[in-house]
């Protein structure tokens, strides 16, 4: 790894807690449907609603508060009052405005590696740090504003999905090799997989909860690939 010179950090449940959110949120939706199907039904036509409208809306609260109306409407075959429908966009406005909760040593961390020269036992380097994640550019910025974490990263990018183009597309906007390119993320399919595909880096830190759309069961045996169960870890690789 004495190659890399950009760190790439995921936002959602990397830098701060995310998916737990949208866990309370679903209980809450299904809560407000409990007139017209079981919770375990309701949360698996949610997901299908989700599943379905993703490659129009793509990721974030916006659109998951879309689906949540939608699912209303439909689930409840029309018959869900205007009361209880603004309920259901209450739940999104309420995941909106929620305070933004650092992951455990993520301050730490960023602020070990973005001092300007970051020293190891073996090394003294200079890496540059930036952010690279998906979901609406509006939430994510305003999210990144609130954290307090903003003045660590050179450059913010907020990608419509994580597939090898989009990865290449920022590697070379950065103008770093693959090679030099490290992404630290939560998920296995968003921040891993597509990562070693284009030739980078990749350091995954499971969260404990994880989206369904997100899960990969097959391990990764890779030599770019680390698994850390605390961010702070990543300090002892580099």
């Amino acid at each position: 790894m004495k190659n890399i010179k950009t760190i790439a950090f995921d936002a959602d449940d990397t830098l701060w807690v995310n998916e737990p959110l949208f866990r309370v949120a679903e209980e809450e939706f299904c809560e407000l449907l409990a007139n017209y199907l079981d919770t375990e039904t309701c949360a698996k036509e949610l997901y299908a609603f989700e599943m379905k409208n993703l490659p129009m809306y793509g990721y974030g609260i916006k659109p998951f508060t879309l689906s949540l109306v939608e699912a209303a409407i439909t689930l409840s075959e029309g018959k869900i009052s205007n009361d209880t429908l603004l309920k259901v966009i209450e739940i999104g406005k309420t995941m909106l405005n929620a305070p933004v909760v650092l992951i455990d040593g993520i301050g730490d961390v960023l602020d070990t590696l973005s001092r300007k020269r970051f020293q190891n036992q073996s090394s003294t380097r200079n890496y540059k740090l930036v952010v690279a994640t998906k979901g609406d550019l509006l939430d994510q910025e305003r999210k990144l504003e609130k954290s307090g974490l903003a003045h660590y990263f050179h450059h913010i990018e907020v990608m419509s999905d994580k597939q090898p183009a989009n990865y290449s597309k920022l590697i070379n906007h950065l103008n770093v090799s693959p090679s030099d390119f490290l992404m630290v993320g939560n998920s296995v399919k968003s921040d891993v997989l597509p990562v070693l595909e284009v030739g980078g880096w990749a350091a995954h830190i499971p969260f404990h909860t994880t989206w369904e759309h997100e899960v990969v069961r097959e391990p990764v045996v890779h030599e770019r690939h680390f698994v850390f169960k605390e961010v702070k870890e990543l300090l002892d690789i580099l």
